[in-house]
């Protein structure tokens, strides 16, 4: 006997059903699964439906009685011509990252991967920068496939670090629920002109907001905490000089600047590495020498200030 409606479901999901689904199961004289299904089926006889498992389509024929739906994933379902169908709920975007912390949690348990398992918040360090620069390469060079490649690795690099939180003790330990939760707060807490009434704003605006919320969410008294030491001394200079200016404090006074484009002032700053590497210099120590004494600075304005 043919199978009289196929549900979809999602096999991330168990017991995401949209209204026409439920209707449809509880409706239905014989329930069927097939295997990717069998959270669902399991969330389904929870609730007292009766669910017979069957293995693949052809066991679903032929066990199938008048009337009867087929519980399958969208993949399961797709050799499935002819038969009427409802989707049981479209997963929502991101619903794939509860694989990666599935994955990552296998990776982890009894029975995962020994290397996995052994690693720690130290030892993974290294991995997350290697992970972030190679992101950047990809999206310097505008390698979008190199791009989703390398992202991945970062997102991996977090559900890594979030799995060996959730092992730690207590008053060390979060998990990535926390993580996602946190993000999701702060990027609320920070966007009031988008999620609250504080009204349009244009960029720079948004930007006077965002450093005051940090400020007072930090309670930071200067430019210079929150900032990675451990970047570029180019970056973290910039980056130093931006929050200063938006402060309303000192910055160093700009070089004079020749070059015409971008291009050209890489040409020049290039040719000052080569300058200083002749000269037996290191130019990013001599950089970042420079950068963190302002940054020493800019603590003593920042105080002076109260």
């Amino acid at each position: 006997m043919p199978v009289a409606l196929l549900v979809t479901v999602s096999p991330r999901l168990p017991g995401l059903l949209a209204p026409a689904g439920w209707r449809a199961v509880t409706a239905a004289p014989e329930v069927l699964a097939l295997p990717g299904t069998g959270a669902t089926a399991a969330v389904l006889r929870a609730e007292g439906i009766a669910v017979t498992d069957v293995l693949d389509p052809a066991a679903a024929a032929a066990a199938s009685g008048p009337g009867a739906v087929l519980l399958a994933t969208p993949e399961e379902a797709a050799g499935w011509e002819g038969v009427p169908r409802v989707a049981g709920a479209p997963e929502p975007p991101g619903a794939r990252l509860l694989d990666v912390v599935g994955v990552m949690d296998r990776l982890r348990s009894p029975g995962g991967c020994p290397w996995d398992a052994e690693q720690t918040h130290a030892s993974l360090r290294g991995y997350l920068l290697e992970e972030a620069h190679e992101a950047y390469d990809a999206i310097v060079d505008d390698d979008p496939v190199a791009m989703r490649e390398e992202l991945g690795d970062v997102l991996l690099q977090v559900a890594f670090h979030a799995r060996v939180a959730a092992e730690a003790e207590p008053g060390r330990r979060f998990d990535v629920d926390d993580v996602a939760g946190d993000l999701v707060d702060k990027l609320v807490r920070r966007h009031p002109h988008v999620f609250s009434d504080a009204g349009p704003r244009d960029v720079a605006a948004v930007e006077r907001g965002w450093d005051e919320i940090k400020k007072t969410e930090k309670q930071r008294r200067s430019p210079t905490e929150g900032v990675s030491r451990s970047q570029p001394a180019s970056s973290w200079g910039a980056a130093l000089a931006g929050r200063a200016a938006r402060a309303g404090l000192p910055t160093p006074p700009a070089a004079e600047l020749t070059a015409a484009d971008a291009a050209e002032l890489g040409e020049q700053l290039l040719g000052l590495v080569v300058a200083a590497r002749q000269r037996g210099w290191d130019a990013e120590d001599a950089l970042r020498t420079a950068v963190r004494r302002y940054a020493d600075e800019l603590d003593v304005a920042a105080h002076a200030r109260g």
